[in-house]
């Protein structure tokens, strides 16, 4: 299992995402602590991942996902379940 960041830009004014949302809320253990950030604990690549998430954008929004398993990581200004997340996902 891996961990992956999931960050995007949705640019058009106005527009509902629910698609990527349930998309992204379908995966048993995800955190969204920030407004465009999610990390997602997965089976799937990087590549996977944003291939399935990518239809449910709009032209011209941006889509970042990294596999960020094992790298260091810090963090602040987090409640402690979402530090906790981190911490037992990471």
């Amino acid at each position: 299992m891996r961990t992956v960041l999931v960050a995007y830009d949705l640019n058009r004014p106005g527009q509902n995402y629910p698609a990527l949302y349930d998309a992204l809320k379908a995966v048993p253990l995800w955190w969204h602590y920030l407004d465009s950030t999610w990390l997602l604990r997965i089976e799937e690549s990087a590549i996977q991942v944003r291939d399935r998430l990518i239809r449910h954008i709009d032209e011209g929004d941006e889509l970042l996902v990294v596999d960020v398993t094992g790298t260091e990581a810090a963090w602040s200004g987090f409640d402690q379940r979402s530090s906790q997340w981190i911490r037992d996902n990471y």
